[in-house]
């Protein structure tokens, strides 16, 4: 089993940027797809994006597509999600989740293994 560490959240102010990590430890997700999820106060969990295992197939939500990347990097078992231009509505509790089918999809039940979620708070 792998366990994910999420890590880079803050307090930033709206048109800043923040980059989160999700780290990986127990063994290699290299093969895995990871998905970003958020969940806001009084909000249900939403996809943010995802990336397959190799890295060139990604995908976003409407809502934070031009502005979010997602990437990756094997070397270091680390997944990464790039936010610029964030805006008050981006602020959220942001975890990571592996798919060990590799299927990067946008709903949270596909997933396996999740982290414990990073705190991203975007003042106005």
């Amino acid at each position: 089993q792998v366990q994910l560490v999420e890590s880079g959240g803050g307090l930033v102010q709206a048109g800043g940027s923040l980059r989160l990590s999700c780290a990986a430890s127990g063994r290699t997700f290299s093969s895995y797809a990871v998905g970003w999820f958020r969940q806001g106060p009084g909000k249900e969990r939403e996809f943010v994006g995802a990336i397959n295992w190799s890295g060139d197939n990604i995908s976003y939500a409407d809502s934070v597509k031009g502005r979010f990347t997602i990437s990756r990097d094997h070397a270091k078992n680390t997944v990464y999600l790039q936010m610029n231009s964030l805006k008050p509505e981006d602020t959220a509790v942001y975890s990571c989740a592996a798919d060990i089918r590799g299927r990067y999809g946008s709903s949270w039940f596909e997933y396996d293994c999740w982290g414990q979620g990073t705190q991203v708070t975007v003042a106005s």
